[in-house]
């Protein structure tokens, strides 16, 4: 009987230790929000910067824009892994996602890869749709092009630079016979590069890569006033990582939250304007150390 007994309370000693080992084995919860991490210093700049290490990583999982036209019915990029920096003043995200292409060179029918981070204009009790904002409800958004890095980083804009295997003998406004700043040449420059005389920013040549837009809802994209963010964009092994930095957003203090949507274009699966992959809210939390 006392055999038995001493028996019976090592098997449960053994597994209740067994439990306790499992229990320390069990897995983190996955993280339900970005966490803005604060550092000393300037903000990180360049993705590959030692300083993201003290970020928390965020996967936030991406689900295809099946709203308005243009639609993206299929799943492309699954998931954006995301990490926040703040200085107090302002806050730098880095998007890492897998993509094995690199699409930067526009050209017809091919689209170039991007990512895009969004925020609330205002910090209300409630956030306005996350598809783009609503009327009313503006959101702010920080838009990279791999194409604009490209020029950045030191692609020329010209033809030959653009597509090397084309012969054009010249453009007449890039012809020696034509004087800078002469009549002649302006004529030639607004009918050969209509989009870059009129001052359209989304033709070259560009000095950052960013582009800071404003939206209150499906097809009310415009840039907006001037563009204040920064960025830059690496090809990894596995596809892109994007550091995006802008000013801190509206109503974003110290132990405080507000909301962050990211999206992801690529260019091989014909990706362009409302053609994306995108995510929902996510609380956005500014992080005071204990």
């Amino acid at each position: 009987m006392k055999t038995h007994w001493l028996h019976s309370a090592l098997l449960f000693a053994g597994l209740a230790a067994g439990l306790a080992g499992c229990s320390k084995q069990r897995a983190a919860p996955p993280p339900v929000e970005v966490t803005v991490t604060s550092v000393a210093g300037t903000l990180p700049a360049d993705p590959g910067d030692a300083r993201w290490n003290e970020a928390s990583e965020f996967p936030a999982a991406m689900i295809p824009q099946d709203m308005v036209e243009p639609r993206q019915l299929a799943a492309t990029t699954l998931e954006v892994r995301v990490k926040a920096l703040t200085d107090g003043a302002r806050i730098a995200f880095r998007l890492e996602w897998n993509d094995p292409g690199k699409d930067d060179l526009p050209m017809p029918a091919h689209f170039t890869d991007a990512c895009a981070v969004q925020v609330p204009a205002k910090v209300t009790a409630d956030v306005p749709a996350p598809q783009m904002g609503e009327p009313g409800r503006a959101v702010e958004i920080a838009y990279w092009r791999a194409s604009w890095q490209a020029v950045v980083d030191g692609r020329g804009d010209t033809i030959q630079e653009l597509y090397p295997n084309a012969k054009p003998d010249h453009y007449p406004f890039e012809a020696h016979s034509l004087p800078e700043g002469s009549d002649a040449r302006r004529e030639m420059e607004a009918r050969y590069a209509p989009a870059r005389s009129l001052g359209n920013r989304m033709a070259g040549p560009r000095d950052r890569p960013v582009e800071d837009l404003v939206a209150e809802g499906p097809g009310t994209l415009a840039p907006a006033g001037s563009t204040d963010s920064a960025g830059k964009g690496l090809r990894t092994s596995q596809g892109w990582s994007v550091v995006i930095s802008r000013r801190m957003p509206n109503g974003l203090a110290p132990d405080k939250r507000s909301q962050v949507a990211f999206a992801v274009w690529a260019g091989e699966h014909g990706e362009i304007g409302a053609r994306k992959m995108r995510t929902g809210w996510i609380p956005l939390h500014y992080s005071v150390a204990p």
